[in-house]
């Protein structure tokens, strides 16, 4: 189970061992950029909040409640940093509209085209969203968190992660309506 592993990993952080901690930041390190990039939408300001979180783990490794699941906790503290980045400087500035490649494997020139568009419009479209939303929809449906995760990482009720996720992808639709 990886939450056993992930406390084995931490406990042998806490007792000097330094590849447990590189471990856990191969296994950690993409899905809290993601979520701190869905946040505040700017490539160098999520690498800081990514760094900090894993900051967090060698100053205060000790603070983790090992009743919740370590993700758990990294989300929740990217997710903090998140916020407070933006509360701060208020910096919401525009996302580098980066495309990745996708796999060539069996798609024509055209049909990998228009899955790009696609998927650079609903990109901008969530991208400009409120912070709630773009949260909530970052940790359901790129992060593959469940309604409980979500809400110990929101620390929200599981009912109020529902209907926020209800909401966010209502408006989601209304911004994508053509694509129906």
């Amino acid at each position: 189970m990886e939450d056993d592993d992930d406390r084995a990993l931490l406990a042998r952080f806490r007792a000097g061992d330094r590849e447990a901690f590189t471990a856990l930041v191969v296994r950690y390190q993409r899905p809290i950029y993601n979520a701190a990039l869905a946040i505040l939408r700017r490539a160098e300001d999520a690498s800081d909040v990514t760094q900090t979180v894993f900051l967090r783990i060698v100053e205060r490794g000790d603070g983790y409640d090992p009743q919740y699941k370590l993700f758990s906790w990294l989300y929740r503290i990217a997710v903090n940093e998140s916020l407070d980045l933006l509360r701060r400087g208020r910096r919401e500035a525009p996302l580098d509209d980066e495309i990745d490649l996708p796999d060539l494997d069996g798609h024509g020139p055209e049909a990998l085209l228009s899955e790009m568009q696609m998927n650079a419009r609903i990109r901008r479209s969530v991208m400009s969203m409120s912070v709630n939303d773009r949260v909530v929809l970052t940790l359901r449906h790129f992060s593959d968190c469940s309604y409980e995760q979500i809400a110990e990482i929101l620390d929200l009720d599981e009912k109020t992660v529902k209907s926020r996720l209800f909401d966010a992808r209502r408006r989601l639709r209304g911004l994508l309506g053509d694509l129906s």
